[in-house]
């Protein structure tokens, strides 16, 4: 199951379960979309690969 991570690893701004924010790479590595399209330019600064939008899971 993906794991949620509920803030940017970054610059810690929170990603709750539903947000538009959320960017991850295939390790779940977690970053908010203003710091994947600026500082870190669309790259995983921990493996290199790219960062696509988190899916979104409704709370139940």
């Amino acid at each position: 199951m993906l794991e949620m991570r509920e803030s940017c690893e970054r610059c810690k701004a929170p990603l709750p379960m539903d947000s538009k924010d959320a960017m991850i790479c295939s390790y779940e590595c977690t970053f908010c979309e203003p710091c994947v399209s600026g500082p870190l330019n669309g790259h995983c600064p921990n493996c290199g690969g790219n960062l696509q939008p988190r899916p979104k899971r409704i709370k139940k």
